[in-house]
């Protein structure tokens, strides 16, 4: 593993933890005895804190460091491999995407994680829409999962139902709705979007640089696709951007 995938691999995994604890970047400082601005550069994987901060940081969250090792490359090609086979409007038919898009209405949202990834060309599973959204835009998010009847994810029991379905409730940002299962990444501001075209629709979507840092899978994967089309075995991407 390179410096720069583990910097973003922390980056990702703190500023999930931190976003997972209701926290702002100046709240989990107070807590960890930081300041916010070392908090946000590692956030931004501008820097690659030492192992006493993040242990500092995580213990801060309630969390531990756990390492761990694995295959280099050998299992994303076969992930990549089974997905480029794969068209991709049926992808999106099966995830539901345009009937969620259409249910949100006027709740501002960026597409994100994979699913911003799968509308950009990358050939990588999916297996729900994922959005950004901002915390601030919590009540009208809770309004649409009452209208959507969702049921959130219940990790205790993996299952849905029987937590309550706020995003300000502790638990996992997952709910089942009647339009198809959907993820959030609660977030102070939304990330600046581009827009991607599909067809007739045009989806505001995180970039992929961004996707690289808050979502560690899908880093992954897209670095071993880019690997792959510039070694010439990848397919080139389906989407376009604008």
């Amino acid at each position: 593993m390179t410096e720069s995938r583990l910097v973003q691999q922390i980056a990702h995994a703190l500023r999930h933890e931190r976003e997972r604890a209701g926290l702002t970047q100046q709240a989990l400082a107070a807590r960890a005895g930081l300041s916010q601005a070392a908090i946000a550069r590692i956030e931004r994987g501008d820097r690659l804190p030492s192992l006493t901060t993040a242990e500092r940081l995580l213990t801060a969250l309630d969390r531990q460091l756990r390492i761990e090792v694995e295959p280099l490359d050998s299992h994303l090609d076969a992930t990549l491999d089974e997905m480029s086979g794969v068209d991709l409007v049926e992808r999106l038919e099966d995830l539901g995407l345009d009937r969620l898009v259409a249910a949100l209405g006027d709740l501002p949202y960026v597409l994100a994680g994979s699913t911003a990834a799968l509308l950009q060309g990358a050939p990588i599973p999916v297996d729900a829409v994922e959005i950004a959204v901002r915390w601030q835009d919590s009540p009208r998010f809770t309004a649409f999962l009452e209208r959507a009847r969702a049921q959130r994810w219940n990790a205790r029991w993996e299952q849905w139902g029987g937590v309550h379905p706020e995003p300000e409730e502790p638990g996992e940002h997952r709910w089942s709705t009647r339009h198809g299962e959907l993820r959030a990444r609660m977030v102070d501001e939304l990330p600046e979007p581009i827009r991607v075209r599909l067809g007739t629709r045009t989806y505001p979507v995180e970039p992929l640089v961004e996707v690289e840092v808050t979502d560690r899978r899908a880093a992954e994967l897209l670095r071993r696709h880019r690997q792959r089309l510039a070694a010439g075995t990848g397919d080139q991407p389906d989407g376009s951007a604008g």
